[in-house]
């Protein structure tokens, strides 16, 4: 059945900067916000705007991000026509070879694309959060009778260096793209998300796989061949919440988003639901002695200390006399008794024994790799720090990492 618009979701990515949280999941797996994955934004918002067919091109350690999309019925895209496709690269008796860039990996998948016959298709990354109608956009790109739309957001102008930026005329129409550019023109950063003409877009991605200099992306190779051909590219312009979490930095403050009086990004509007595949857990329990500050706290949480600042997913526990503070806990990880965890990422089924110490300043003369992670603590997932343990600011703890931090103590 032909579709008007079919979207192809990336989320093969490695997410080497968000280190030991992703050693064994695609980055679109990783858990936010208490109860959700990164990918859950592409996917609700896709819902929200009436698109029904999606793509999802997996590759690097696809295993948990398959098995939580299952049938995609927790996103209502169980459908018989459409529905959500998990794509990873598949050999063929011409060809066959791991995505080489962001267009290789569309036309490795083009007969998904093709059975459809779209006029559109809309290309998003799977590591991004924030909600968006993509409907609008989509009115946007038919008005301008373009053969690419990129939305756009406008970033301060002293981080505009940091994106692909699009240079348009006083009309929209993009008139060059620099990628991460030491002088940036202007401050139009590209969010990853394009809708192309489907036919038009399969033309240029098939000179490009015949191009054995091509780099197959969309940013270095697809976007200055169309603009070097004179194809009309319009930049759609994006007010609202958007965060790329591909650092350790960037998903610490994503999270830290969700809590205030007033959070950045809202997720009870119930007129744009974030869907989720969540464990069945009973209610979360805080006991009499327990004190929970501007925190979100998922089902199945038990919190016996004080929490302020901090998002707690399902399953994670708090115990007494411990105290937790602008942190992140992920699902199923332990706190014990007596501890102090401040600035921290704990990874899924982590265990903080009893009388830790997480967050602390470090030693005079102790060294610290923070290149990932500045001065937030990362605990790796299953990872069992023993009791009175003393983590400084900005460590990496994995299970091969733990020994050089048991040495000895730490006054804060």
């Amino acid at each position: 059945m032909k579709k008007k618009i079919v979207c192809m979701l990336l989320a093969g990515g490695q997410g080497s900067r968000l280190g030991v949280l992703t050693s064994s999941m695609a980055k679109p797996a990783v858990p936010f916000g208490g109860k959700y994955r990164i990918i859950d934004f592409p996917l609700s918002n896709c819902v929200n705007s009436d698109i029904d067919t999606v793509g999802v091109l997996t590759q690097y350690r696809p295993l948990a991000l398959n098995a939580y999309l299952g049938t995609g019925q927790h996103w209502d895209l169980d459908r018989t026509n459409g529905g959500v496709f998990v794509l990873p690269p598949y050999m063929t008796e011409h060809d066959g070879r791991w995505y080489s860039g962001t267009a290789n990996a569309i036309w490795q998948n083009r007969s998904f694309v093709d059975q459809y016959d779209p006029d559109y298709v809309l290309i998003l990354s799977g590591d991004h959060i924030y909600k968006m109608d993509y409907t609008k956009m989509l009115k946007f790109h038919a008005a301008n009778e373009a053969a690419a739309t990129i939305a756009v957001l406008k970033v301060p102008m002293e981080e505009a260096h940091r994106f692909g930026i699009m240079n348009t005329d006083e009309k929209g129409v993009i008139v060059s793209f620099e990628e991460k550019p030491k002088v940036p023109k202007s401050n139009n950063a590209s969010m990853g998300i394009y809708i192309f003409n489907w036919k038009l877009l399969r033309d240029y991605m098939e000179r490009d796989d015949a191009d054995p200099e091509s780099e197959n992306d969309f940013g270095k190779n697809i976007i200055p061949a169309m603009l070097n051909a004179g194809e009309k590219m319009v930049a759609y312009p994006f007010e609202g919440y958007w965060k790329d979490v591909g650092t350790i930095q960037s998903l610490w403050e994503a999270n830290m988003d969700l809590l205030g009086e007033r959070p950045v990004l809202d997720l009870n509007d119930p007129a744009w639901r974030i869907y989720t595949r969540n464990p069945v857990m009973p209610p979360h329990y805080t006991d009499a002695k327990a004190d929970v500050r501007n925190s979100l706290v998922t089902e199945g949480c038990v919190v016996r200390g004080k929490v302020t600042h901090t998002v707690l997913f399902c399953g994670a526990k708090v115990d007494a006399d411990t105290e937790v503070e602008d942190s992140v806990v992920f699902p199923n990880a332990e706190v014990g008794e007596n501890c102090s965890v401040k600035k921290a990422i704990i990874g899924e089924n982590a265990v903080i024994g009893n009388g830790a110490r997480i967050g602390v300043p470090p030693r005079e003369g102790e060294a610290v790799d923070n290149r990932l992670t500045g001065d937030i603590v990362l605990i790796g997932n299953d990872v069992t720090i023993p009791a009175g343990a003393v983590i400084p600011r900005g460590a990496v703890v994995t299970a091969e990492t733990l020994g050089q931090f048991m040495n000895g103590g730490n006054e804060a």
